[in-house]
């Protein structure tokens, strides 16, 4: 370490951001109204030695950290440097005790930079699926896969965005605007990732709901002039009802990790928001994992970590700036006291506690197979620095028989939206495919750096939370085998723009044309055909509305394959009576030809439901992405008006139509519905938590002799740009560079920062029980219904769980449970769900608790939020 930043800069450099008092109006754009406001809460909340679920990590944790120097438990916390190795992020290790560097890497669907391993449909297919099983089926492949590739840490699954617009460039990283849905996916994929012995990070926590403006540089790189990220403006209803749900779902789960976001969250960012990762999320909710920065998202030192971030990546300041906000100055807060010695320890036990909890071990690490930053075999192990030439890539095949399941998800992810009786298809005497989303990729379908582009077939979006395709399935190949499998004539034109053959070809005597047409959208950092990230329209790419219109104008018998992050508006041709079928495919991963034709020929009879609605103009949905910054220079601001009423909840209270409303899907047979019974349950009353915490615990003690710290001796090989531990100098005043170093810890930090004294229980908290008070979860309702299959052919049914919490503000209904069904013609099955204290209850933010309103509360159950054939009075 050849400097160190000003300590006072690291400890209080943005604390106005962290706990900001309530400021003026910076201008006429914001009519006079003062700017959102995050309330401070300290002290960031210690493990708990007893949480249900993680005592035997917390004991193993306790084991080793004891046994950690002050160098060592900064190593733990501080990323090495991005590109300091191999992964996309990577701690320092602590070769004493044998524990070989974290590797953290991305994705939610894929291994990111590798080769040989498997790429799954995007969050929002697998929600498609209404299937726990498929959802930790994918969760469990994806922990081997990562596993398989010596990653410590993937970085999902995705809640955030949740999809409160639909224009969101991320959206198709998470699953669903409904919170119950992405909460179940969440908790069914941190289980099945983490019983593979990988440990799970929930991200993006919370409020990063648009690609615009979440980082300064990437604006101003689009030529936007703001000097802080984008404010979420959250209101504390808003916060528990909708955008936390999924992350306590997850908390429950057991996740290892959660990932804190670049942008604002009521004028404080994200990684150092006092009130998000240590009121909300480590005390009301008992989170007993690690809190992580996204890459470049710490914005302070001491400060986030007095806040509750407890790992730092990818630990420089910059990009390959050399420079930390933790490493050597971590050290020389806790040495010069600015920082407790309990605080770091807790850090510390943290991360090894989600490490030991995701069933890893110090002594069976399996070794990092791979490069980030190439698939050549051959080259330097510090990347950045371009130093140690040797093997890095082994490439080590992962994939094992993961395409089977990724087929089957992708098939059981369709959502029939419309079909007259062209479907299923039986050995049809001609077959015309028309678009380029049924094509390949001239290039390869891995010839745009994380997927930036749209070409060819749409299998994933772009962004870091893409992977390399070990191959792509088009739709072109999977149906052309089919159809010479049947003997049916086949012809494909793979072009939006060719009307003269297009006519030719579809107006031709017996042809059934199917029309493959895409949207898409993805991360921030590149820009595809003017997309930013978020998607500038609802519209399909490539004027595919038009290549729809066209080919239905031509042949009485069109089909319409979509691919896409989310909604598509087809307001202009969806009940033309010559398109005779609708599918949505969403983003189905490399086998996406094979699941589509799976689907089309009736191999898999559908049973997808829409995770989103399809409303019939963009300002139908009464939410959009900001594009034009509106507060000057300073942090634009995004004001969460519409509450909870994002998607079907608006739809519903605006009594707005829509083209397919939430939940909705059609199936090739039919289902009946009756006999709807609640049982009421005989419970407790709800008690409020109360009590105190244990006090903050040390494990073992650290050298106060500053000569201990120093960076060793010059034989010690130091690469250029890794971020290292050791101070500079004996001299602390020297070593941190700060003018003004020997200011007290209270001169730097809110109060109570640094009190390590047993805290007063919130009442909404659950000690000892992760996800809140426990009663939260008392079974209160037991609802049964039974489905009929009155159709011809077996297939699955999901039926849904809704209800009315019957307040004049509450939505006209939630979801709440769901469940899929596998019925025989003429087969009566019984549909069963509960409903939980924590589902017919409402925030209270009077009183900082969850109640159960004295308004009547109404059950519904359907096969969509407004196809609700069973309803009941909940007694």
């Amino acid at each position: 370490m050849k400097f160190a930043i000003p300590l006072a800069l690291l400890a209080s450099g943005n604390l106005a951001l962290a706990t900001p008092e309530p400021v003026q109006p910076l201008n006429h754009q914001l009519h006079k109204r003062a700017l959102a406001y995050s309330e401070p809460h300290y002290p960031s909340p210690w493990m708990d030695s007893k949480a249900i679920g993680w005592e035997d990590a917390y004991e193993k944790a306790k084991a080793f950290v004891s046994q950690l120097t002050l160098l060592e438990k900064v190593n733990l916390t501080t990323g090495i440097g991005w590109g300091a190795e191999q992964c996309v992020g990577q701690t320092g290790a602590i070769p004493r005790l044998g524990l070989k560097s974290m590797c953290m890497q991305d994705a939610p669907l894929a291994i990111r930079g590798t080769d040989y391993n498997s790429v799954f449909p995007a969050g929002v297919t697998v929600a498609a699926t209404f299937d726990r099983g498929l959802m930790y089926r994918r969760g469990y492949a994806l922990g081997e896969e990562a596993k398989g590739k010596g990653v410590t840490v993937l970085l999902g699954p995705v809640a955030g965005p949740l999809g409160r617009a639909p224009e969101g460039g991320r959206n198709w990283e998470g699953f669903s605007p409904d919170p119950v849905l992405t909460g179940i996916a969440m908790a069914e994929t941190v289980r099945g990732t983490q019983d593979a012995g990988v440990v799970a990070c929930a991200k993006h926590f919370v409020g990063n709901e648009q690609e615009h403006f979440r980082q300064v540089g990437e604006a101003r790189g689009y030529g936007y002039n703001i000097s802080e990220t984008l404010s979420s403006n959250i209101d504390d209803k808003t916060m528990h009802e909708l955008y936390l749900w999924p992350f306590v779902d997850a908390i429950r789960a057991g996740v290892g990790s959660v990932m804190c976001v670049y942008t604002q969250a009521n004028n404080s960012y994200g990684c150092q928001n006092s009130k998000l990762l240590n009121n909300l999320l480590k005390q009301e909710n008992g989170f007993q994992g690690f809190v992580m920065s996204d890459w470049q998202a710490q914005h302070t030192g001491v400060a986030s970590a007095a806040a509750g971030l407890d790992m730092s990546m990818p630990g420089d300041t910059v990009f390959n700036s050399g420079r930390s906000y933790w490493g050597a100055n971590l050290t020389l807060a806790v040495l010069n006291g600015t920082l407790p010695q309990w605080r770091i320890d807790d850090m510390a036990m943290r991360i090894m506690a989600a490490f030991f909890k995701a069933g890893q071990t110090v002594e069976d690490q399996e070794p990092i197979n791979f490069s980030f930053w190439t698939l050549d075999t051959y080259g330097p192990l510090h990347w950045a620095a371009g130093k140690d030439y040797q093997q890095i890539n082994w490439h080590v095949d992962v994939q094992g028989d993961h395409g089977t399941l990724i087929r089957e998800i992708a098939a059981r992810g369709t959502v029939l939206l419309k079909n007259t009786g062209s479907l299923p298809l039986d050995k049809p005497k001609f077959v015309a495919i028309i678009g380029e989303d049924a094509g390949p990729n001239p290039f390869g379908p891995n010839s745009c750096p994380d997927r930036g582009c749209n070409n060819g077939t749409l299998g994933i979006g772009w962004g870091s939370g893409t992977g390399n395709f070990p191959y792509l399935v088009t739709p072109d190949q999977a149906l052309q085998a089919r159809a010479v499998q049947d003997g049916s004539r086949y012809e494909s034109i793979l072009r939006n723009h060719a009307p003269t053959e297009i006519k030719a070809l579809v107006s031709q005597q017996d042809a059934t044309a199917i029309v493959f047409v895409n949207a898409n959208a993805g991360e921030g950092y590149i820009n595809v055909e003017g997309n930013e990230g978020d998607r500038l329209n609802l519209t399909l790419w490539k004027e595919g509305d038009a290549l729809v219109k066209n080919v239905s104008s031509w042949c009485n018998n069109t089909i319409v394959v979509i691919h896409s992050p989310g909604p598509v508006l087809l307001t202009e041709w969806y009940d033309n009576p010559n398109i005779t079928a609708i599918l949505w495919a969403g983003m189905p991963g490399q086998e996406n030809g094979n699941s589509i034709t799976d689907v089309l020929y009736g191999r898999v009879n559908p049973s997808g439901r829409t995770p989103f609605t399809w409303g019939a103009t963009r300002e139908s949905y009464g939410t959009d992405v900001l594009y034009e910054p509106n507060n000057g220079n300073e942090a634009p601001q995004q004001d969460y008006t519409e509450g909870v009423f994002i998607d079907y909840r608006h739809f519903d209270k605006a009594d707005a139509p829509v083209l397919y409303e939430f939940g909705y899907g059609l199936s090739y047979t039919t289902f009946n519905y009756s006999n709807l019974k609640i049982e009421k349950h005989e419970v407790g009353e709800y008690t409020p938590t109360t009590g105190q915490t244990e006090q903050a615990p040390t494990f073992g003690n650290f050298s106060e002799n500053v000569e201990d710290y120093v960076f060793p001796s010059e034989e010690f090989p130091y690469v250029y740009q890794f971020i290292y531990p050791y101070l500079n100098s004996t001299a602390m005043s020297s070593s941190s560079g700060d003018a003004d170093y020997g200011k007290t810890a209270e001169e730097f930090l809110p109060p109570k920062a640094n009190d390590g004294s047993a805290q007063p229980l919130l009442p909404s908290s659950g000690h000892h029980h992760p996800g809140g008070n426990p009663a939260l979860y008392d079974i209160m309702y037991t609802v049964t219904a039974d489905i009929t299959n009155t159709g011809k052919l077996a297939g699955d049914e999901v039926p849904q769980l809704y209800l009315n919490l019957g307040g004049p503000e509450d939505p006209k209904v939630v979801l709440r449970g769901f469940d899929r069904l596998r019925v025989e013609p003429g087969e009566k099955v019984q549909f069963r769900a509960v409903l939980t204290r924590r589902d017919v209850s409402s925030w209270d933010t009077e009183n900082q608790d969850w109640v159960i309103t004295d308004f009547p509360k109404k059950v519904f159950v359907g096969s969509s939020s407004r196809k609700l054939e069973l309803e009941e009075v909940l007694p």
